[in-house]
């Protein structure tokens, strides 16, 4: 980098004193040229009068002369006439023909080497930049930079036994190679968003105290082919100076979908990236030391090559924590934070059903921010619950001047249905919480529906679910008739028609369509589209109509449900069970 700054210093120099003599040698010419010069009529009178010695013709705009009297040179204008040359000689003058000026040659070679250089520096600029922007430049985090451990991470117990041993072979791959063990070069953990991919991959890294690369997979999705690919290698490369290493390729998806078979479709840079990452791959040693970690949430998407064995291999679920997990990770996070003792990790874990631990982590700090905004020195279930609100729906609207008394009601009835339908068909669930207060995310209001955890769902519990975020429209349209039907349930209806096709495509729960996954073949010819989505529709509606009978039948209850938001707003798991006693 110094070398080229002072030779780029030194190349503008020289531009610059070019520049400059041109400037000079023009004003020069240009200054002794206005000094000589004559009009044509004096010319022509200088030859009748015998006083021109020798004339220089050019294809030039002037002509230049010598009087015999003395040795400047003069210029006039050029006739370019036929027979000037025989006039000329007839009135014996020495005739000197010429193509172009001296002066002229000379500014057009400077211009031209002007150009020239000027070009080449910019070229050389444009190569450094575009080389430097091609280039990936990762820099890796050595092991003992890395501030993640097994510690650090709670739950996922299951994910750490399955990559012991991988640890075990980074540090020691000669005891492996000597029985003639081949170790997974590469690890896939899968699972949904925020379970903590990135993390564990740390972690392995960590405790395998090698340095660990991290890239993206759309670091390598690039305009122009052959850079993704070159980039693989260019990552490896870097490893490889390492003798051992942690490889973390994050969202890999980006570059690892299946490939086309039809080259219409086929992505060229996609498909050089991803076989390079395979050819690398398949150049490792058994005794290097080196693994490669991919994360994605969607297995189902990736390349076969990807997949086989020799590849990535082992294929390792990172999916959402259980009760015993959750409070590990709520425990980790309120750790070294002022917590009251009212707050109970458990019941926290038992509520948050389902949440990530990057969700977990986003509650407990957002239970801290709530406090120290409040002036409060400690975290209390308070500040939990408005935390909680902010994660599930956003911040509540501190103006609700602006809606009116027919809103709130219908809110309140349709997210008293349910709850209602709920405690009735899924009593094992617990309903937390039910507001009607309206979030900064556009929710009029919402009901906190925590199902069992249980490893599968039955029949009965999918249609269920079904008719839980049925409940809300079908209380809109009994309370307040089918013509005053709102737009509130608009995702409950998005709900509902995933889990109605699930069940009839996914799922083969169907009678009618029988043991079959219809989304395997759903491209098919012989698929007929409409008599699916007709299905769904008749199934849905057989449904809502069953909704509503279970509301009609505890009219009273959605009544005293929805009485109570109206006055409170919020109603507690305590306060809502207390209706069904």
């Amino acid at each position: 980098m110094k070398y080229w700054n002072e030779k780029k210093k030194y190349i503008i120099g020289i531009v610059v004193v070019v520049i400059f003599i041109v400037s000079v040698v023009g004003i020069y010419i240009q200054k002794y040229s206005r000094e000589n010069v004559i009009t044509y009529t004096q010319f022509i009178e200088w030859v009748g009068e015998g006083k021109v010695r020798e004339v220089e013709l050019s294809n030039n705009p002037t002509l230049k002369f010598k009087l015999k009297s003395e040795d400047n040179i003069y210029v006039t204008d050029n006739p370019r006439i036929e027979n000037l040359k025989e006039s000329l000689l007839l009135d014996h003058i020495k005739v000197v023909e010429s193509n172009q000026s001296t002066a002229y040659t000379f500014q057009y070679l400077i211009s031209t080497a002007l150009l020239i250089g000027i070009f080449v520096v910019v070229f050389k600029n444009v190569k450094k930049t575009s080389g430097s922007s091609m280039s990936l430049k990762i820099k890796p985090v050595e092991a003992d930079e890395l501030t993640t451990s097994f510690k650090s991470i709670a739950g996922n117990e299951e994910a750490k036994d399955q990559v012991q041993d991988v640890i075990d072979f980074i540090k020691s791959p000669e005891k492996y190679a000597r029985l003639g063990a081949r170790m997974p070069k590469g690890l896939i953990f899968y699972g949904p968003p925020g379970t903590g991919k990135t993390l564990m991959a740390k972690a392995v890294a960590k405790e395998a105290g090698v340095a660990f690369f991290s890239v993206s997979g759309s670091d390598f999705v690039q305009l122009y082919v052959g850079v993704g690919a070159s980039r693989v290698r260019e990552i490896f490369k870097e490893a490889r100076k390492h003798g051992k290493a942690v490889i973390f390729i994050d969202e890999i998806d980006a570059i690892g979908k299946k490939r086309s078979a039809n080259a219409v479709n086929s992505n060229d840079e996609k498909d050089q990236t991803l076989n390079a990452l395979l050819t690398e791959m398949s150049g490792f040693k058994s005794d290097e030391g080196i693994v490669v970690i991919a994360a994605t949430n969607r297995l189902d998407t990736l390349d076969e090559a990807l997949l086989r064995p020799g590849r990535f291999d082992r294929h390792i679920e990172i999916g959402y924590p259980d009760f015993s997990a959750r409070e590990q990770i709520i425990k980790l996070y309120l750790k070294n934070k002022p917590v009251s003792e009212e707050v109970s990790i458990s019941d926290l874990a038992r509520q948050t059903v389902y949440f990530t631990g990057a969700m977990l982590e986003n509650l407990v700090n957002e239970a801290a921010i709530t406090a120290a905004n409040a002036e409060h020195h400690i975290i209390t279930n308070a500040h939990i619950e408005s935390a909680f609100y902010t994660v599930i729906a956003g911040k509540e609207k501190k103006d609700r001047s602006n809606v009116s008394e027919l809103d709130r009601r219908i809110t309140a009835f349709h997210e008293a249905g349910h709850a209602l339908v709920t405690k009735i068909v899924a009593p094992e669930n617990s309903v937390t919480k039910v507001t009607i207060i309206p979030s900064t995310k556009g929710a009029g209001g919402f009901s906190m529906n925590i199902p069992k955890e249980r490893m599968y769902m039955t029949k009965d519990e999918l249609l269920n679910r079904i008719k839980i975020s049925l409940a809300g429209r079908a209380a809109e349209e009994l309370i307040f008739g089918k013509e005053q039907i709102t737009t509130g349930a608009s995702n409950d209806i998005a709900k509902a028609s995933q889990d109605i096709k699930d069940y009839i495509m996914k799922y083969g729960m169907d009678e009618d369509f029988g043991l079959i996954n219809l989304q395997t073949i759903v491209g098919k010819e012989h698929i007929d589209h409409q008599s699916i989505i007709d299905k769904c529709r008749a199934e849905i509606q057989l449904l809502y109509i069953e909704t509503k009978n279970i509301i009609i039948a505890h009219r009273n209850t959605l009544d005293a449900i929805a009485k109570a938001l109206l006055e409170k707003e919020t109603l507690n798991e305590q306060e809502i069970a207390s209706f069904f006693y």
